[in-house]
């Protein structure tokens, strides 16, 4: 190990001054972890706690460079990285203990503290998770050219992680200011990182065409002066770097675990490289006396002591509290006027660039990425020319969707409103974790500190052979996640006024056109048009039935309406046009006035959104219907790929209308 002597820097600081500041905050982090780990035997932290006692110099030594607007991911294991970002340690101890005056307002806990107005984005429950988020967070610092960096800790255990490939890789072609550090404790949970990986970091870096550099983790100097370095690299417009920071965990992988899988003397060994002695060497070296140091030590252990006593005084979240912070509160809309007939006429594909466009126009956050959406206009070519029109700001992306939605989730959370693409609604699933839990929970997690200003779009349609893979009608599962709101517009106005309401929004909205009505033609609204989302609207009035639909079935439904009128029968047509949140009101009020409901549409009729409605009619006590509620629906099966099967699986206007008429029979 070298030494360096005392020296004077251009802050007025000295060498000395440096190293005794370095020493306070691993001392904090580690007095921190020590006394979480005596709370938790004690039962006062709930829940899971993962500690990071023995890899405190490279959660300091990386920090040491960053200022407050520079940003950093963290993981389960993120107490250090976030109290060596800045984050106190009295709100963090209450975070833990479940108080409301926690970080997160007791949301979150152990594995999610974040704070955004510190540059910390976020420790997630979720191995890797924090990596494509980062890339999103290193996104919104390229776009505002404010030389900020981004810091991104991962474990070795991440690596196998496929958002791993897919945020270095993306953030290799997008040349993003971002740092990615993996803590290489060499144990992925139980199993020892050898049984994990056969290839090198440096092996991978290479790979990517980014730069590597290799650290001892357990020397704060010469983490501090190599991240020194490489984010004054990146701060002058350099691209991504990879850093391996060797280092070890003493505890387990979490507490309470067994450690069946090392043996007691290689935890002794490990601790002969402890980041504090190590530290202490140093201080002494530079002519510190031992007597400051121990200081510092009464200091901290005093700061987490109080801390420990302010955080047991507290209450817990009240009670009235349990809604808070699940969604931002929602810009009043009113229902604008129908687009007058006989005007100019556009598509639902038009309507989609329009809106993209005057939102590009009118709000220097908004940027949209996709595969294809920049240079080739997007598969169905509704960008086109965006990218020419906004250089930078509408950006092709490699194929990798969990990279593409975790993108959209770190610029939300840095202030930007991304609208993103995901070329098939079926692709979803390929980066589920994004959504479900990332864009959906992070601001409750958070207790509201975290924005999620964010659009999906993508699009779906049976009927055209498309296939099991390329067919889905996923909204359910979309409306089961708590936080999201999911929109499915019926027309061009409706697809114009949605989608520019969505950018708006300060709520994560996953909009789903179908592809099948891109050439649908319909009155085109002036240019301010916009619709409340989360308001359905009735497009037909009826005393009858109340028919409910949304998307392109919503079509049929007024075809099937326009039938049974010539044979009698009144049907209103309600259009949801936002899934979720659910209008119940405009329902229940058309359900009151014709005592009988019909529900079409498109997806699957098992557990779908039909199903949910048909509780709502029952929840609300409307026992004296007329006739039972029914669904029009396609089977539980998937999409058929042969036209003939395909047009038997699907509900069309004659399923409707067939229906409307054994109800109305009733």
């Amino acid at each position: 190990m070298t030494t360096e002597a005392p020296q004077q820097t251009t802050n007025g600081t000295t060498h000395a001054d440096q190293l005794l500041e370095m020493y306070r905050r691993m001392r904090r982090i580690r007095r921190f972890e020590e006394r979480a780990s005596d709370l938790y035997k004690a039962t006062e932290i709930p829940g899971f706690l993962h500690l990071s006692i023995g890899q405190e110099a490279s959660a300091v030594g990386a920090c040491w460079p960053l200022g407050p607007r520079d940003g950093i991911t963290s993981t389960h294991r993120g107490h250090g990285h976030v109290l060596a970002k800045g984050l106190d340690s009295a709100s963090m101890m209450a975070e833990l203990m479940g108080k409301e005056a926690g970080t997160c307002h007791g949301r979150g806990g152990s594995m999610h503290i974040a704070d955004p107005g510190l540059g910390i984005y976020g420790a997630n429950g979720i191995v890797g998770a924090g990596l494509p988020i980062a890339a999103g967070v290193a996104t919104a610092a390229r776009l505002r050219e404010a030389g900020d960096v981004v810091v991104a800790f991962f474990g070795d255990g991440a690596v196998a992680q496929g958002m791993f490939h897919e945020a270095v890789n993306l953030a290799a072609v997008w040349d993003l200011p971002v740092v990615f550090l993996c803590e290489n404790n060499h144990y992925s949970e139980f199993s020892p990182a050898a049984e994990q990986h056969r290839a090198t970091l440096s092996a991978r870096a290479a790979g990517y065409g980014i730069g590597y550099a290799h650290v001892d983790g357990n020397d704060v100097l010469a983490v501090a002066g190599m991240m020194t370095d490489v984010v004054a690299r990146l701060r002058a417009g350099g691209g991504p770097v990879l850093v391996e920071a060797e280092t070890y965990r003493w505890h387990g992988h979490y507490e309470g675990d067994p450690e069946r899988y090392r043996s007691t003397e290689e935890v002794a060994a490990a601790k002969e490289r402890d980041p504090l002695l190590v530290a202490r060497r140093y201080l002494a070296a530079a002519g510190v006396p031992a007597a400051e140091a121990d200081a510092v030590d009464e200091e901290i252990d005093k700061e987490i002591e109080s801390a420990v006593q302010w955080a047991r005084s507290l209450p817990e979240p009240a009670p009235e509290t349990l809604y808070d912070f699940v969604s931002a509160p929602r810009p009043a809309l009113p229902e604008p006027a129908a687009p007058a007939a006989g005007g100019e006429i556009f598509r639902s594909m038009d309507a989609v660039r329009l809106a993209l466009e005057h939102e590009l126009a009118a709000d220097p956050t908004v940027f949209v990425a996709g595969i294809d959406v920049g240079a080739g206009g997007n598969v169905f070519g509704l960008t086109r020319g965006l990218a020419q029109a906004f250089p930078g700001r509408v950006r092709d992306t490699p194929i990798s969707e969990s990279a593409i939605l975790g993108t959209a989730v770190g610029a939300a959370m840095a202030g930007m409103k991304p609208v993103v693409e995901i070329m098939y609604m079926d692709f979803i699933g390929v980066a589920l974790d994004m959504l479900l839990n990332q864009a959906a929970k992070l601001r409750f997690m958070t207790g509201g500190r975290a924005s999620m200003p964010l659009v999906v779009r993508t699009q779906f349609g049976a009927g055209r052979s498309s296939g099991s893979q390329h067919s889905q009608s996923l909204e359910a599962m979309l409306a089961h996640i708590p936080g999201l709101t999911v929109v499915m517009p019926s027309n061009p106005a409706d697809t114009y006024g949605l989608l520019r309401a969505a950018i708006q929004d300060p709520n994560p909205v996953v909009f789903i056109e179908n592809r099948l009505q891109y050439g649908l033609k319909g009155p085109k609204p002036p240019v301010d048009h916009m619709i409340p989302l989360g308001k359905a609207k009735v497009v037909r009035e009826g005393t009858d039935i109340t028919l409910v639909s949304w998307s392109r079935m919503v079509q049929d439904a007024l075809a099937a309406a326009e039938l049974l009128a010539t044979e009698g029968v009144s049907v209103e047509v309600v259009d949801l046009r936002t899934i979720a949140p659910l209008d119940r009101e405009t329902v229940l009020a058309s359900l009151a006035k014709t005592n009988r409901l019909v529900i079409a549409h498109e997806a699957v009729r098992d557990f779908g959104v039909g199903a949910e409605l048909a509780a709502l009619a029952v929840d609300e006590g409307f026992w004296h219907l007329d006739a039972p509620v029914t669904r029009v629906a396609a089977p539980a099966m998937p999409a058929p790929y042969a036209p003939s099967l395909e047009r038997l699986w699907l509900p069309s206007r004659d399923t409707i209308a067939d229906t409307l008429r054994r109800i109305a029979a009733v």
